[in-house]
């Protein structure tokens, strides 16, 4: 691996994340706080380092797949390390291990936190925090090809490793140019929800965080009630709305817009995600159904519910944790199934569920026809042998992962409820999840040692294993 190439582009990122950190300076500016000089200088130590990194190394090869992987790791990394600064210099999160916490949990749009009043932080450092998750959503070396012509150079590379789901949707014959598409679309759904929003009686400042928590499939919220606080059954079918189209594939928001009108009829995964979401609100409905004298609250909040975990976005409305267990083992199952490949969602990914269903029935074909040949197949096509295995792979991967996290995490002393949903909410990119760590609770009083392990499965998840596990194998050091 040529280490020099991968260090001079960590140094590009850093600069483009310290000119990131300095939008949250017009927003202290205008409420007038003191928050300014310590962002200023977060930003101001970034970008040093950045500038460290590309005065002392150069871009000395073209990229291949093992530089592909060691870049995106590491960028999500460094992020996430002098993304704390603006909140442990301002003070508003005192210790490293909690600010490290909480940045990664924004960049990796789990929405995980561990502030206790939200409402009381400077309104720089809040913005700052949203962006984290708008800077993640769409992922920070996608946004970098489409902004940096310089990572052009084996950009594919970089694109397959940090795209989530099976397959890298390449909608170009250039990954800038892909790159580009899936952002303008990002952009564009942003500023509709934020126009929406405004509509709806938010400032802009609420409208905006909010929008960068909904379409990056985040959760942070600038209140302390989230999207409850608002009361309004408006604001709540808006964020319903965009939630699910930033649980969909960005690829058919582009082909839809491009004039391609039955894009989301065709695509098989986009039929089994919506009806995944039906069939879930059907069932978290029954449970909830009791709950409430209002009926029509209690439909939208089972709604709500629902897709804020199939997306894995993870904003509160309702305490779910009233309703029957049945309703909330239904919220667990589909923070594990999560949103589309190719969003901004987490979780397994619809498609790999659906591929694993198809598997197992052309497995059941074989048993009895042993010598029939019986692929998975999706919108008519034979899926790859390689895919599959992938899928396989993957799903594997991902229930060890479950095991040892659960078992560090109870190590701790939290009880094995709250270590379980925490666990497959991190890995999800949830942020809330049962028990300790629930609708109305959050991370803060767990053990310094149990973030660190849920910090690492927010990693994994966002990055979907193979391209940071693949860092540990003694194959990738191999010339």
């Amino acid at each position: 691996m040529h280490l020099r190439s991968v260090l001079h582009l960590q140094g590009y990122l850093l600069t483009f994340c310290a000119a990131f950190m300095l939008t949250a300076l017009p927003w202290s500016f205008y409420y007038g706080e003191s928050d300014w000089p310590y962002i200023l200088l977060s930003a101001g130590i970034t970008a040093g380092a950045g500038f460290l990194l590309l005065r002392f190394t150069r871009l000395a090869h073209e990229l291949r797949v093992r530089e592909g992987f060691a870049i995106v790791s590491f960028a999500w990394i460094l992020f996430s390390f002098f993304g704390a600064l603006p909140f442990l210099l301002t003070g508003a999160i005192p210790n490293f291990t909690d600010a490290f916490f909480e940045t990664m949990s924004g960049f990796t749009t789990t929405g995980a936190s561990i502030l206790t009043d939200i409402e009381a932080l400077p309104h720089g450092v809040l913005f700052w925090r949203s962006m984290t998750h708008w800077l993640g959503g769409m992922g920070i070396i996608v946004l970098s090809l489409a902004v940096l012509p310089m990572l052009g150079v084996g950009g594919m590379q970089l694109y397959k490793a940090e795209v989530a789901g099976p397959t890298a949707d390449k909608l170009t014959p250039r990954v800038t140019q892909t790159a580009k598409i899936l952002w303008g679309v990002y952009a564009v759904m942003t500023l509709l929800q934020t126009l929406l929003l405004l509509f709806g009686g938010m400032s802009l400042f609420d409208a905006l965080c909010t929008s960068f928590g909904t379409v990056a499939s985040g959760g942070f919220s600038p209140r302390n009630a989230s999207i409850a606080y608002y009361n309004s059954s408006y604001i709540d079918w808006v964020v319903i709305f965009f939630m699910v189209a930033a649980g969909t594939n960005f690829a058919l928001h582009y082909r839809f817009a491009a004039g391609q009108m039955r894009a989301y009829w065709k695509d098989r995964e986009f039929h089994v995600f919506v009806g995944s979401l039906v069939v879930a609100s059907a069932l978290v409905l029954l449970g909830a159904w009791g709950v409430y004298e209002d009926k029509a609250a209690a439909v939208r909040d089972s709604i709500f519910a629902v897709v804020t975990m199939h997306t894995s976005t993870g904003f509160g409305l309702a305490n779910y944790e009233l309703w029957s267990p049945g309703a909330q083992f239904v919220l667990l199952t589909v923070m594990i199934i999560g949103g589309s490949a190719g969003s901004t969602s987490g979780g397994l990914k619809v498609v790999r569920v659906y591929l694993l269903f198809k598997y197992i029935l052309s497995e059941f074909t074989r048993l009895l026809h042993p010598q029939a040949v019986v692929p998975a197949r999706i919108h008519g096509v034979a899926v790859p042998r390689e895919v599959m295995t992938n899928v396989l792979g993957y799903v594997g991967v991902y229930w060890i992962a479950i095991m040892i996290g659960v078992y560090l995490v109870t190590a701790t002393g939290a009880d094995w409820i709250t270590s379980l949903s925490a666990v497959i909410s991190c890995l999800g990119g949830v942020g809330p999840g049962m028990g300790g760590v629930g609708p109305y609770d959050n991370y803060a009083w767990m053990a310094p040692f149990a973030k660190w392990v849920l910090a690492a499965c927010m990693l994994l998840g966002r990055l979907e294993f193979f391209s940071l596990l693949i860092l540990f194998s003694p194959a990738y050091w191999r010339r």
